[in-house]
């Protein structure tokens, strides 16, 4: 088995998972692993920065399909004997032109966004070590979809004792009552991408709620983000920002020194911690 730190991000062959890497590279004293669901693409992310003067490593990762979640899990848990740093970085977006249906719309982004990262969150905070560091890349997108809802999901998805369960069925009924066209009427605002990290950013409470609890001498901190708008596939070249640039809030946060005790739980953009 390795001693060797070792830090995973995923969704990382292209945009602010790729710079995040790219980051990581030069900050982090430890393995730095670049994780894509398709092997070409992400051999080929991993060359370009090898090209750099940078030394990350592949491994093949698609937070959608469980099997490649929990091969991947075993491979760092037997490597490495678990995981210091967590990026979960991957995750989509429709673009605002885009003539997909609302309730498809709503059925793809939340499966990948919310429910996907979910799963990996659960197969892989069991195997995060003492003093290791989750990240959660979510967006103002999600704030700003919090701000829109009705004032009764406001106050659930704002509480400090919503439970998992509670926020899991959420965000199936945001689906459903896309589906059915009734969103608005019952309190949802119409975009499946900012209600996706309206409750990517709740489940990071939740989750570090459940560290604080149940690992408390750990010092693991858990926390979500805000990388900005950033020049990529997904949010366009109109962005002021690069991903270098949008890199740098997921990087501190992943780099928070030892013993550190906050910012945990919270959700961070800029370097500052937001109101949520």
């Amino acid at each position: 088995m390795s001693n060797s730190k070792v830090a995973l991000v995923t969704g990382a062959n292209k945009g602010i998972g790729f710079a995040i890497v790219r980051a990581l590279c030069k900050q982090y004293a430890g393995d730095v692993y670049l994780t894509a669901r398709d092997v070409g693409r992400g051999t080929a992310a991993v060359e370009s920065l090898k090209k750099e003067g940078l030394s990350p490593i592949f491994h093949q990762m698609d937070i959608n399909d469980p099997k490649s979640v929990g091969t991947a899990r075993d491979f760092f848990k037997e490597k490495y004997g678990g995981v210091d740093v967590l990026i979960n970085n991957a995750g989509i977006a429709f673009k605002m032109a885009d003539p997909t249906p609302f309730k498809t719309q709503a059925d793809v982004t939340l499966k990948t966004n919310f429910f996907a990262t979910r799963d990996m969150c659960n197969v892989f905070l069991p195997i995060i070590k003492p003093g290791g560091r989750v990240v959660n890349v979510s967006s103002m997108m999600g704030s700003m979809a919090l701000a829109r809802c009705s004032a009764e999901l406001q106050a659930r998805f704002r509480s400090n004792d919503i439970t998992e369960e509670e926020l899991v069925g959420l965000m199936e009924r945001f689906v459903s009552d896309a589906q059915a066209g009734t969103h608005e009427e019952r309190g949802w605002p119409g975009t499946a991408y900012g209600i996706s990290k309206t409750g990517l950013t709740t489940l990071t409470r939740i989750m570090a709620r459940h560290l604080s609890k149940e690992r408390p001498g750990d010092e693991i901190l858990c926390n979500a983000c805000c990388p900005g708008w950033v020049k990529t596939d997904m949010a366009g070249p109109n962005a002021p920002k690069s991903p270098d640039e949008g890199a740098v809030t997921p990087v501190y946060l992943a780099l928070l020194p030892a013993g550190a005790k906050e910012p945990h739980g919270q959700f961070v953009s800029e370097l500052k911690v937001q109101p949520w």
